[in-house]
């Protein structure tokens, strides 16, 4: 009998190294969506001798409740030296580099056809985790290294570029936040002869500097304690916006669906949209919720983690997780741009968590009445020139972005294709 395929376990070993002096102070968690993260535990009081330590090159993964997730979460290390990393994650490495590549193995566990394999292994426990031995009998196809290598360099050269226009986005929505607190939070907006026709007329100099900074005229708010342009109002939140206004059901009668959870998505930045067939995949209990263009998601746990994002054109069959809070603004209230920026700004996340930590809930979590009750402060009519001038800076900032996510959307296929090719490549036949 032959065989275009090896086990896993012919290739890798488990390593475990324990941080016993304490050298290692980099404390990483690991990702659904397959990445290292910042650890969100509390260690207080925690013994960090007992933490295992990665190194580069090496890997990490879960192996409890696979089968409920859908996913098997693992990692490799390329980003640092050493970290340390809960010693309930097995650490494990390639034996031989030689042999296997671990960017080329990575690339396998990426696969979706792996994560559904390892789901059908999962039987483990209430919640369905992945026996370590099912996971060493787990199969790859394993071509020559020179051809490992030549498939990791096409890989990377995608991702690569998809990293690129990530930055590019990232620093836009860092010039489009600064531009939202020089103006609406240091009232710090330019003074045109349409938004202070008063102050202009009397003082013509003043037109294009800034408003606070030079005099203009600031009234004592009590709601929010702080003194605001005079002309302006104080609006909470729930007066601006609808949300969560639409639920996917039965009678949509999608074939497949695009499919967002709360962890897929950190500022702004889709890491994964899961495609799901409805008559074969397991459809997640909380792929509910419908978005449109424009749409606001923000998730409703740990808002520190800063898991929210401003929908762009997405595909009619789309559908994000009931975590998510779906903000949709008021016609003539406020523009999504502006919402957003005024959401997803440094002061509102850090009172979102401060209300997320004071929560009975499981996690540090907010109720949508937490974004409803937030007030803001706004020129008195919607139609002012102020706002509009603000939204037509800010419409730059964000198509340039939805340009960069469309790119990314087309990249992610090309990165996909290629994943679904490795178990077509040609490795030697090994006799069995």
């Amino acid at each position: 009998m032959t065989s275009n395929y090896r086990k896993i376990g012919d290739f890798i070993q488990l390593v475990d190294e324990r941080n016993k002096d304490l050298k290692v102070t980099k404390l990483l968690g690991l990702s659904i969506s397959k990445q290292f993260i910042p650890s969100v535990a509390n260690t207080i009081g925690t013994n960090m001798k007992n933490y295992k330590i990665i190194r580069k090159n090496q890997f990490a993964c879960s192996t409890m409740q696979v089968r409920r997730d859908k996913k098997m979460p693992v990692a490799l290390s390329q980003d640092f030296e050493e970290a340390i990393i809960s010693q309930a994650y097995p650490v494990f490495e390639v034996v031989d580099e030689t042999q296997l590549n671990p960017e080329y193995l990575m690339m396998w566990f990426s696969r979706s056809e792996f994560d559904r394999h390892a789901c059908f292994l999962a039987v483990g426990g209430v919640r369905g985790s992945l026996e370590w031995e099912d996971f060493l009998e787990m199969p790859i196809p394993i071509p020559s290294i020179e051809k490992q290598r030549e498939i990791v360099k096409e890989y990377n050269t995608i991702v690569n570029r998809i990293k690129l226009n990530e930055t590019l986005n990232q620093k836009l929505e860092e010039t489009a936040q600064a531009l939202y607190k020089h103006w609406f939070v240091d009232f710090d907006f330019p003074i045109t002869k349409k938004s202070c026709p008063e102050l202009v007329s009397g003082s013509p100099e003043l037109e294009g500097k800034p408003y606070k900074s030079s005099g203009g005229e600031m009234v004592y708010n009590a709601e929010l304690d702080v003194e605001i342009p005079e002309g302006w109002e104080v609006n909470e939140i729930d007066s601006l916006i609808d949300y969560n206004y639409s639920n996917y059901s039965k009678e949509d009668s999608f074939e497949s669906i695009y499919y967002l959870d709360t962890s897929s998505i950190t500022e702004n930045k889709i890491e994964e949209l899961q495609h799901l067939i409805v008559s074969e995949d397991v459809i997640p209990s909380r792929a509910k919720r419908k978005v449109e263009h424009n749409d606001i998601v923000y998730s409703t746990v740990r808002p520190n983690l800063k898991h929210y994002g401003l929908i762009k054109n997405p595909e009619e069959n789309m559908l994000v997780s009931t975590g998510f809070m779906v903000i949709k603004p008021k016609q003539d209230s406020i523009s999504s741009e502006l919402l957003f920026l005024c959401l997803t700004s440094a002061e509102i996340t850090k009172y979102l968590h401060a209300k997320a930590e004071m929560s009975v809930s499981t996690y540090p979590s907010i109720k949508p009445e937490d974004i409803l009750e937030i007030k803001l402060a706004l020129p008195n009519d919607y139609s002012n020139s102020l706002l509009e001038h603000i939204e037509k800076m800010l419409r730059p900032f964000f198509k340039n972005h939805w340009v960069k996510n469309e790119e990314n959307k087309k990249l992610f296929k090309m990165k996909d294709l290629i994943l679904s090719k490795m178990s077509k490549v040609e490795t030697k036949t090994v006799v069995i």
